[in-house]
């Protein structure tokens, strides 16, 4: 993923993204070379999974009709949320300009409607 072939500027564009799964029918993606988090627009779906090494899920992005990415879950250590150093679910916002929010944690709506690509995440 990442250029598919394309031109840009009369130039090949390298790949930058490689899909390695499907969860839930949402392609799983890793980066290619020192790329080591998801796209900022979206190329071929509204919504994108990372995993951690050990195959746990790290975060998703859920991008817009116009391919923006308006929302990004994950779940790694936030210290602004819990200074204990575990992983907690939280979200993040982006307008227009991709200006990152502040964390929030996950709601229980949120939770509910998005619990089925949370693999191997434990919570109460």
């Amino acid at each position: 993923m990442g250029g598919r072939g394309t031109f840009a500027s009369g130039n090949l564009v390298a790949y930058k993204y490689e899909t390695i799964g499907f969860i839930e029918g949402v392609k799983v993606l890793q980066g290619i070379g020192n790329i080591h988090k998801l796209p900022e627009e979206a190329h071929s779906s509204n919504l994108y999974i990372r995993l951690k090494p050990d195959g746990t899920f790290h975060e998703m992005r859920i991008y817009d009709k116009d391919r923006h990415l308006t929302l990004e879950i994950a779940y790694h250590r936030e210290p602004s949320l819990d200074r204990s150093g575990i992983s907690v679910l939280h979200y993040h916002t982006y307008d227009k300009a991709f200006n990152r929010s502040k964390a929030y944690v996950l709601t229980k709506k949120m939770h509910k409607k998005y619990k089925k690509y949370f693999k191997g995440v434990v919570t109460t």
